[in-house]
C-alpha cells in the first residue's frame, strides 16, 4: 500500500468514527455514581440490556459483595461525537497471580451477562466496531484481561454483538421455556403434569389463607427474606451444600436488590410466594422485564407441606402469571438440575469470551479457555461427570 492510500484509508476510518451513531471515544470508570447517567440511559425500551445489568441490581452486588472481594468497578462507556452513550461493559477488576482481569459483575448470581447496548448500534455494528472497542481498552493498560462469561446470543430480537468477538460455548447452557403468543397453558407444561400438581394441590388448598401472591410491600419484603434466610440453611444442610448465602455480602445485597424499586413498575429482584395463614409454603425468586422471567433462588417449607412438592406447585402458578402477562419465554438459571427439565425442554447457548489485553493476559487467557473446554467437556460426558460429583462430594 502506497503512503498515499495508507493516508486516505485512515482519513476514511477516522471519518466514519466521528459519525453521530458510530463509536467516538471509550472511557473507562471506576466510580458507580459517575457511571449512573450513563447506564441508566441505557436501561430504556429503546435499549437492550438483560435485567442482571440493571443499575440498581449490580450496584447492590458490587457494593455488598464486590466491595468485600475486593474488585474495582471497571465501567467501559462507548460514546459517539455527540458524546450520547452507544454501549457500556459493567465489568469488575481484581488482580489475581500478577494479572489484572476484569468480568462482569453479579458474579454467580447473574444468570446472563451483557453489555447495555443502543440497539441501533447495536443491530449494526460490525467486527471492526468490536476490534476497535477492544484496541481502545487495551490501549489505557488498566487490565490485562477481559474474562466474560454466561453470555446470551441473542436477547429478545436482538443478536448479541460481542458474539462478534472470538468466543466458545459456556460450561453450561440454560434450560429455557418459550412462551409463544396466545399460547395454551396446556401447551406450556403437559395436561399430565398439570393433573399431577393440581392432585398434590389439593391437599394443600384446604389450609386458611392458602394463595399464591407476588410481595409488593417492603414488610412483605422483609417478611419473605427473613423466612427464606432461616430455612435455606437448612435445607442446603440437608443436600451436603455450602451455604452460599452466607457469604460476605451476599444477604445483604439480596436484601437490598429485593427492596430496590424500579421506574417501570416491580423490583430489582421480585419475590413469588406460595403461602397460608400459618406459614410460608415456598418462594422462588427473580428478575423480570417486559418479555422473560429469570429465576435466581427458592426454596420451601420444613413442615409437612413439603411433601405436596409446593416448589412445583409455585414454579406452575409463575409461568401461568407471566404467560398472562404477554412474556416469551421463562428460565430457571443455569444447571442441570431434574425438576428444571420438568418445565424447560430446550437449550439456550450461552458463550464465554476471554479477550488478551496484554501479553501477560495473553497467556491467562489460553489458559482460562482450556480450563472452561475441560469443564464443558465432563458436563456433557455424564460418565464423567458422574466421577466428578463423587469426587467433589469426597472432598467436601
Amino acid at each position: 500500500m502506497t503512503m498515499a492510500a495508507a493516508i486516505e484509508g485512515r482519513t476514511a476510518e477516522a471519518r466514519a468514527w466521528s459519525k453521530p451513531g458510530r463509536i467516538a471515544g471509550v472511557d473507562v470508570v471506576h466510580d458507580l455514581a459517575a457511571a449512573e447517567a450513563s447506564w441508566r440511559s441505557l436501561e430504556s425500551p429503546k435499549r437492550s440490556c438483560t435485567p442482571y445489568q440493571r443499575f440498581d441490581f449490580l450496584a447492590a452486588w458490587q457494593r455488598q459483595v464486590g466491595e468485600r472481594k475486593g474488585l474495582q468497578p471497571f465501567i467501559v462507556i462507548a460514546h459517539d461525537s455527540e458524546f450520547r452513550p452507544l454501549m457500556l461493559l459493567p465489568l469488575a477488576r481484581k488482580a489475581a497471580r500478577g494479572v489484572r482481569c476484569a468480568s462482569f459483575m453479579g458474579g454467580k448470581h447473574a444468570t446472563f451477562n451483557m453489555a447495555l447496548w443502543d440497539r441501533d448500534f447495536a443491530t449494526s455494528a460490525t467486527p471492526a466496531d468490536l476490534e476497535a472497542l477492544i484496541s481502545a481498552i487495551s490501549a489505557r493498560s488498566e487490565a490485562d484481561l477481559l474474562a466474560l462469561h454466561q453470555q446470551p446470543l441473542r436477547w429478545q430480537d436482538m443478536q448479541n454483538p460481542l458474539a462478534l468477538l472470538p468466543h466458545q460455548p459456556s460450561v453450561n447452557d440454560c434450560p429455557l421455556l418459550t412462551i409463544e403468543p396466545g399460547a395454551a397453558p396446556a401447551t406450556l407444561i403437559s395436561n399430565s403434569f398439570r393433573r399431577r400438581l393440581k392432585g398434590k394441590e389439593r391437599k394443600l388448598q384446604p389450609l386458611p389463607g392458602y394463595r399464591y401472591h407476588v410481595a409488593t410491600t417492603d414488610a412483605d419484603v422483609t417478611r419473605l427474606l427473613d423466612w427464606f434466610f432461616r430455612v435455606k440453611p437448612k435445607r442446603m444442610a440437608e443436600q451436603k451444600l455450602p451455604n452460599v448465602f452466607a457469604e460476605p455480602g451476599v444477604e445483604d445485597f439480596i436484601r437490598a436488590a429485593c427492596m430496590a424499586p424500579l421506574a417501570t413498575g416491580g423490583r430489582a429482584i421480585d419475590i413469588h410466594a406460595l403461602e397460608c395463614d400459618d406459614e410460608v409454603i415456598a418462594i422462588f425468586a427473580g428478575v423480570a422485564d417486559s418479555h422473560r422471567f429469570s429465576m435466581m433462588f427458592n426454596t420451601y417449607t420444613m413442615s409437612a407441606s413439603a411433601r405436596y412438592s409446593p416448589g412445583l406447585i409455585l414454579m406452575r402458578d409463575i409461568i401461568d402469571h407471566f404467560a398472562g402477562k404477554d412474556y416469551r419465554a421463562f428460565d430457571l438459571g443455569i444447571g442441570s438440575d431434574e425438576y428444571k427439565r420438568l418445565f424447560c425442554k430446550d437449550d439456550e447457548p450461552i458463550f464465554d469470551s476471554f479477550i488478551p489485553l496484554s501479553p501477560r493476559g495473553r497467556l491467562a487467557a489460553g489458559a482460562m479457555s482450556g480450563i472452561n473446554r475441560a469443564k464443558r467437556a465432563v458436563k456433557q460426558n455424564a460418565a464423567l461427570f458422574e466421577i466428578a460429583q463423587r469426587l467433589r462430594s469426597m472432598f467436601r
